[in-house]
């Protein structure tokens, strides 16, 4: 299974490259595409009825502003949406993104990160594969394993300074 990484513009890249480079590290298939809410509809309802047709498990969507996309993906897939909110130019401080994701009528959910928080979009879209992956459930377990240590380690160094 495969998690898909959309976003309403290009200039949502920065962010969402985080989402990319953390499922690349786990080692899950991702394709990458940018799917504009109010500038490519046609290309959006598309994808988002046939995102599970062409073998998507979890569908991420990044969005900056009024940030339509993860929650008009979500009205149409039957798939799990991560929706990541984009501080972009056109932004009101992010709140605008965070809200239009977060707020969803009931019965179209998105689960939704933080405000730029594409690393953890995809490492939810990891775990959501490794409730019933073990390979990725496992990689999900070295992963968690590695920030443990890392913290372990910089706490070490600083009191070996001391």
């Amino acid at each position: 299974m495969k998690v898909a990484i959309i976003m309403g513009s290009t200039s949502d890249l920065p962010v969402m490259q985080d989402a990319i480079d953390v499922l690349k590290e786990l080692q899950i298939e991702t394709v990458v595409d940018v799917v504009s809410a109010h500038r490519t509809p046609e290309k959006m309802f598309d994808f988002g009825k046939h995102a599970h047709d062409r073998g998507f498990a979890v569908i991420i969507a990044g969005a900056g502003g009024a940030a339509h996309l993860p929650g008009m993906v979500a009205s149409l897939s039957p798939l799990p949406v991560i929706g990541v909110p984009v501080k972009s130019s056109n932004s009101i401080d992010g709140w605008d993104s965070v809200l239009s994701i977060l707020q969803m009528p009931g019965g179209v959910p998105v689960a939704t990160v933080a405000l730029n928080g594409a690393k953890n979009a995809g490492i939810l879209a990891a775990q959501i594969l490794g409730a019933t992956q073990e390979d990725v459930r496992n990689r999900i377990i070295d992963y968690k394993e590695t920030l443990k240590k890392k913290v372990t380690d910089a706490a070490a160094q600083m009191r070996s300074h001391e």
